[in-house]
């Protein structure tokens, strides 16, 4: 059976991530395409109870906090990620990777060379086919994502935080980029989904014709 494909959504705070989430099922499903969609922190059960504890806990010292992404980080890619992809789904991820080095590394100031040694030690060679990046000015996300009901502690992080993790999914998409798409969310949302839609008619045509 021919191998799934893994797409990541990233991006700061309120950048619109769960709306385009689910424009990328629907237009997979479209093209007869098996997906799963799940998150991290959590996608499995252990992983969800530490993301309980990741998202609320304020007295995680910034080690502790990526240690437990990785965990959990374990539990998913064994239990969900990787049998979905051996079994030709497509698996789309609100968040992986990318985002301890944009939160925990840039963020709480761990070197990256120290997530790059947890990466290559746990994640059995495991990367993302595609990640799209949502980036949109700090202080339009932070607003947005502000005006949510309930709003767990990344975020409540202060601008000069986020700052920092812009700039860290910044300087990622151009270490990687043909990984990495950068997708402008200041755009209204039908030019947003349109670019999307293009790269993942591009990924979609590559993998039928493989």
């Amino acid at each position: 059976m021919k191998r799934g494909k893994f797409i990541t959504l990233e991006g700061g705070e309120g950048v619109g991530k769960t709306t385009n989430l689910e424009y990328i099922r629907q237009f997979l499903l479209e093209h007869q395409i098996e997906v799963v969609v799940t998150r991290e922190p959590g996608g499995v059960p252990i992983a969800e109870k530490l993301r309980s504890l990741i998202v609320e806990e304020t007295s995680l010292y910034p080690e502790a906090e990526l240690l437990l992404l990785f965990a959990g980080r374990v539990h998913h890619i064994r239990e969900l990620i990787l049998p979905s992809l051996h079994q030709g789904k497509w698996v789309i991820c609100d968040r992986f990777t990318d985002a301890s080095y944009a939160y925990q590394g840039e963020g709480r100031g761990i070197p990256w060379r120290r997530i790059e040694y947890l990466e290559n030690w746990l994640q059995v060679g495991l990367k993302p086919d595609l990640t799209l990046l949502l980036d949109a000015p700090v202080e339009v996300g932070m607003t947005r994502a502000r005006q949510r009901k309930d709003n767990n502690r990344f975020e409540r992080e202060s601008l000069a935080f986020m700052q920092r993790v812009r700039r860290a999914y910044l300087l990622l998409s151009q270490q990687y980029p043909e990984r990495i798409r950068r997708i402008d969310a200041t755009r209204p949302l039908s030019q947003v989904q349109a670019q999307i839609g293009g790269i993942l008619q591009e990924l979609v045509t590559s993998w039928q014709q493989s």
